[in-house]
């Protein structure tokens, strides 16, 4: 699914800019045992908001195996504890989660999608970092699979994080639509243009122009490098508790 040529465009681009190390690295998950890293930050993330509906997240998603999902796991550089995950999923062969509740504006139809699901972050005040890059990551994938449009959801006021990203409403007057993909919770449905993202941040002179498009992350690298996870999901079993119980979780 990955595409050569805009990775390459990405590489020589990022020559020359200045280099900023994170104390916690970004990976694609391909491990069992990541994965369960990844489903321990979503459910505490989860559970602190939507308890209820987090008591379904205690195990990996089928949509974790599936071959056109990616989960992104956020490790401390440190001691390699779990500080935050995201997912993402394309159309590329089959329709997204969303969809599953809601058909999707005729401008928004044909097009290259990712779905960006499931972001859970550290509580903790490196919190708010690692979620920026796991944006910058989401974004970065993006871009590198040739997406023409990212989509996300957000209940309130969570929503308005994406609208300060120039995230624009996929329906008019932001409605806010339950989704079967997040326990029936209206969500506000939004879509981000990848191919003018850049031109739009600076245009708005956004605050985080500089640290999306200007500056180099080698600690962000969502290439694989391994074996793809096994599509065929392992048996269920509890999260281990030192994983859920590491630190407190915030949802984004």
């Amino acid at each position: 699914m990955d595409m050569c040529n805009p990775a390459i465009l990405l590489s020589a681009a990022a020559e020359g800019m200045p280099v900023e190390r994170l104390p916690f690295t970004i990976r694609r998950v391909e491990t069992e045992s990541s994965l369960r890293k990844a489903v321990g930050i979503r459910h505490a993330a989860y559970a602190r908001h939507v308890p209820d509906f987090a008591r379904t997240l205690v195990d990996p998603e089928a949509c974790d195996y599936a071959e056109d999902t990616v989960v992104l796991l956020a490790e401390s550089r440190l001691d390699g504890s779990p500080l935050g995950t995201a997912r993402i999923q394309t159309n590329l062969h089959g329709p997204l989660h969303i969809e599953e509740s809601v058909a999707l504006p005729a401008w928004l139809q044909g097009r290259r999608l990712a779905e960006v699901t499931r972001l859970g972050v550290d509580e903790g005040r490196i919190g708010r970092v690692v979620k920026i890059a796991l944006i910058k990551a989401c974004f970065d994938y993006c871009e590198q699979n040739a997406i023409d449009y990212a989509v996300v959801t957000g209940r309130a006021p969570i929503d308005r994080q994406y609208e300060q990203l120039l995230f624009s409403d996929v329906f008019e007057d932001k409605a806010m639509i339950p989704l079967r993909h997040v326990g029936n919770i209206p969500h506000r449905v939004m879509a981000f243009e990848i191919a003018t993202g850049e031109a739009r941040w600076t245009a708005a002179r956004h605050p985080l122009l500089a640290y999306f498009r200007h500056t180099r992350h080698p600690d962000i690298d969502i290439a694989p490098r391994a074996a793809a996870l096994s599509r065929t999901p392992a048996a269920a079993r509890p999260v281990p508790a030192s994983v859920v119980s590491q630190s407190h979780f915030a949802m984004a």
